[in-house]
């Protein structure tokens, strides 16, 4: 369903109060009328991106939350023009969902990473890649935004997380790659840049199957994405510029 146009009838106004449970709501709550076949798995639909109680909604699906406990799935949806990754959702449904007991499956995703290089004793910059278990494709250390977090830290864990490496993010160079992930997923991807003072990697063994520190034509011909090589060159580019300033 995620991406699908629908129609909702709302049948718990925001600001109302699920006298059941006694809590409040804090989105608009109602179940799909039109725009999708809906099965009997489909417990209903919150409206996100508006601020107000509404009696109807027109929108785009944005999420499925999967109740772990069985009781079927809940759609989220949200005016088309705008953009929730899983954290938003999450907090925007936390007043009555447990969160921490559903599976969430969100049209957008949202991650950070980065480019990181190492000057080796030999006088040679070296950069390091990654293969993660999953797509098997050389890229960099990156991940999913999680709770309370900007672009930097997010980067810097997940670095951290899947390398083992502590570095330095270089101040003036970030780069933003959009794609869609099997024709449906909208998926941006923020990298920056950054600067490794040990080459001793400690890989994240569950995720990441392989690491290789190579110098810039080596590393340019290992990467399998033109989004990747795109923001390569642009990393390279910027630290040759840094130093010739």
């Amino acid at each position: 369903m995620l991406g699908k146009i629908v129609k909702v009838r709302i049948t718990a106004p925001m600001n109302s109060v699920n006298r059941r449970f006694g809590y409040t709501y804090g989105l608009n709550f109602g179940f799909i009328e039109s725009g999708s076949s809906v099965g009997n798995s489909v417990q209903g639909a919150y409206i996100m991106g508006v601020s107000h109680p509404v009696r109807h909604f027109e929108g785009r699906v944005i999420a499925t939350i999967k109740r772990l406990s069985g009781k079927g799935i809940v759609c989220v949806v949200a005016p088309k023009s705008t953009k929730y990754i899983i954290t938003d959702i999450k907090k925007a449904v936390s007043f009555s969902e447990r969160v921490d007991k559903c599976a969430i499956e969100c049209l957008y995703e949202r991650s950070c990473g980065a480019v990181i290089y190492h000057d080796s004793q030999d006088g040679k910059r070296r950069f390091l890649l990654i293969k993660n278990k999953r797509s098997c494709h050389w890229g960099f250390p990156k991940g999913h935004i999680e709770d309370g977090e900007n672009y930097e830290q997010t980067a810097l864990r997940e670095v951290k997380e899947e390398t083992g490496l502590d570095i330095r993010l270089i101040n003036g160079f970030s780069s933003k790659s959009n794609y869609t992930i099997q024709g449906k997923i909208d998926k941006t991807v923020i990298i920056f840049l950054g600067k490794s003072d040990t080459d001793a990697v400690t890989l994240q063994q569950e995720e990441i199957d392989d690491s290789r520190w190579v110098e810039f034509d080596d590393a340019m011909s290992l990467l399998n994405f033109e989004n990747d090589k795109n923001i390569f060159k642009k990393a390279g580019d910027f630290l040759a510029c840094a130093e010739r300033s």
